[in-house]
């Protein structure tokens, strides 16, 4: 997916700095609860992030663009990738950005972005059973046909209702999106139209639904915001203490729904955990939101404390009198 480069080589610098060594090292705890880092050199931009009901400890995750129709099953414990899924039945994926767990084992993944800036007319939902036994498989996917009712957008954000099964989109946009929904149920016949149903604020790259199904929580690159989740009539609740991460695209709950798990793109790549915030299905009010609202700032900039904003607009105010320099010559 193409970000806009002042942002994102801001983003790398003060993400490469900030880097915990726990998770860089992967000197986390057995169980993956204070962090990872995945491993697979295969792996070099995870975009998505769905801890496993089935499997404890396992992260189901896959590459951006140009990687091909694989999943991969992470162990948190270790790193290491125990199972890489091929699916089939889907075509060619154009820019998956999404992976998440519904009712029943079933892993969907988003086959959302849109890197012509959403001028495609439709995009892919994909649907499969959750395997069993963690090894490297073939299997067969349901492939969905997604439409907007109010127009092609971009998105990186898809969750599956734990409870319900039904599944939410959330656009991608700088000023602030909205969360999506879909029909009652899919259908692999014909066109799914998702409709908008309430405001995100924030320029969305992830979103997760707790276990219960009660809490939303959606990041950007600098920041996060957590919902109660209402029947989809979001209330905000306050804000998400999100790690800079190099290239911040993805954030799971974990199973027992007491940590946020935030992934990032790049070679070994760390996991960065936080205690959730409110109950989201087995741990109370952690560390993972600040107390209390501030709505003077910008969505995206929320959890990000001043001294990073300043180094962050120093560097893209650098860079982007660099760029005009170059445009000059």
């Amino acid at each position: 997916m193409r970000r806009p480069f002042a942002l994102i080589a801001a983003a790398l610098l003060v993400g490469a700095l900030a880097v915990p060594a726990s998770a860089a090292d992967g000197n986390a705890g057995d169980d993956g609860s204070e962090g990872f880092a995945i491993r697979d050199p295969r792996i070099t931009e995870s975009s998505g992030l769905a801890a496993s009901r089935l499997h404890p400890g396992i992260y189901w995750t896959h590459n951006d663009s140009d990687d091909g129709p694989y999943l991969y099953a992470v162990d948190s414990a270790t790193g290491e990738t125990v199972a890489r899924l091929t699916l089939t039945g889907v075509g060619t994926p154009r820019d998956v950005e999404a992976v998440s767990i519904g009712p029943g084992n079933k892993i969907f993944v988003g086959d959302i972005g849109d890197n012509l800036g959403g001028s495609w007319p439709y995009v892919w939902i994909y649907e499969l059973p959750e395997p069993k036994e963690l090894k490297d498989a073939t299997v067969r996917a349901t492939q969905y046909v997604v439409k907007y009712s109010d127009g092609a957008r971009d998105a990186e954000s898809l969750v599956v209702h734990p409870k319900t099964g039904r599944v939410y989109i959330v656009d991608k946009k700088e000023e602030g999106g909205h969360l999506y929904e879909g029909p009652a149920e899919l259908s692999a016949s014909g066109d799914n139209v998702f409709r908008p149903v309430a405001p995100v604020e924030l320029w969305a790259t992830d979103a997760a639904l707790s276990p219960d199904g009660r809490q939303l929580a959606v990041r950007g690159y600098f920041g996060g915001i957590h919902y109660a989740w209402n029947g989809g009539k979001l209330q905000r609740k306050g804000r998400l203490s999100v790690p800079l991460q190099g290239q911040g695209e993805s954030v799971t709950y974990s199973a027992d729904g007491s940590r946020l798990m935030y992934g990032s793109e790049g070679a070994e790549s760390p996991v960065e955990a936080r205690d959730a915030p409110g109950d989201g299905g087995g741990g109370g009010k952690g560390a993972g939101a600040e107390g209390g609202e501030n709505t003077a700032g910008d969505g995206d900039g929320d959890g990000v404390s001043t001294g990073a904003l300043v180094a962050v607009a120093a560097v893209v105010a650098a860079l982007f009198g660099l760029g005009r320099l170059r445009r000059r010559r």
